[in-house]
């Protein structure tokens, strides 16, 4: 029977974070019409491979596995476009546990509003003791999204939606195309971004886009994350990639107003370690890791592709 639904994870050398978002999609609540799970190894060199081939899954589930090669989690989530069976695609992370009416909520939302885009609250958890410097404000940055409590319609591109929650009908892509493979995870490398480029091109498309506050996703958070390096890196890798792309062909002068920002960024920092410390500054510290970033990318940066 021909899957109306595809849920698909993506994953890559997380076995052990795959583990126990495997063992938790059984408590799914199951839609009204048929649906499948796609597992996409994106080039996995750890127990990935024996864990999905070995995993035991519900007998009355459709489940199928594919490999990846090309690095990315843009090449993986374009992967799943290209495999997916059902009329609308939906995604998870593989550091994720769903809600048990997750996708009963969708379905919901599918048959009262018709979206070609949609998504959901992701509320996130902490698997190990949260550092005191990582405030609210910075939950953001570890996957938290929020856009209230009410099921609407979103039309700002200033408000994304994020794929570790996110799903669309998959005739969508003949008007917007695939995921933009020179943004997102690569490997080790600590960057993002071909989820809010994939939203904006939805938005500036005119297509509907859904927010559903019912369709709750859980981000376990790891003490891998929870370093201020972490935080740092991913901003510097943000400003890089986007001084890289506003740059093109043109000259590798970074433009001057970015020195200016750069020093005005330092010193809000340095002000505020003297009122307040060390731990009080790592939202500033990240405004200085994009601004080198910018200057680096632009400067030095190459084209993805030789990146």
């Amino acid at each position: 029977m021909t899957p109306v639904y595809t849920v698909a994870v993506c994953t890559h050398n997380h076995a052990d974070r795959l583990q126990r978002t495997l063992a938790d999609l059984p408590k799914l609540q199951r839609p009204s019409f048929p649906w499948e799970l796609l597992l996409v190894d994106n080039g996995s060199q750890d127990a990935t491979p024996a864990l999905l081939a070995s995993h035991d899954w519900p007998s009355d589930w459709t489940v199928r596995v594919v490999r990846e090669e090309r690095l990315g989690i843009a090449n993986a989530r374009n992967r799943a476009i290209a495999e997916a069976r059902g009329q609308y695609l939906l995604f998870l992370d593989d550091d994720e546990t769903a809600d048990p009416g997750w996708l009963r909520a969708y379905e919901r939302l599918i048959q009262e509003h018709d979206p070609d885009a949609f998504g959901g609250r992701i509320d996130v958890v902490f698997e190990d003791p949260r550092p005191s410097w990582v405030t609210d404000e910075l939950l953001g940055f570890l996957g938290k999204l929020d856009w209230g409590d009410e099921i609407r319609p979103l039309h700002d591109p200033a408000t994304p939606l994020y794929t570790g929650n996110f799903g669309f009908r998959r005739s969508i892509v003949d008007r917007v195309g695939t995921f933009d493979a020179t943004l997102g995870r690569r490997g080790r490398q600590n960057s993002g971004g071909e989820d809010v480029d994939f939203y904006r091109r939805i938005i500036g498309a005119g297509l509907r886009a859904w927010w559903t506050p019912e369709a709750v996703i859980q981000h376990r958070i790891q003490a891998a994350k929870l370093h201020k390096r972490y935080f740092h890196d991913l901003h510097y890798r943000m400003g890089r990639m986007e001084a890289i792309r506003a740059r093109g062909s043109g000259s590798r002068l970074p433009p001057r107003y970015l020195f200016g920002q750069l020093l005005r960024a330092v010193g809000a920092v340095r002000t505020q370690r003297r009122q307040e410390g060390p731990d009080a500054t790592v939202r500033k510290e990240m405004n200085v890791a994009y601004f080198y970033g910018q200057i680096h990318g632009w400067a030095f940066g190459r084209r993805q592709g030789a990146e």
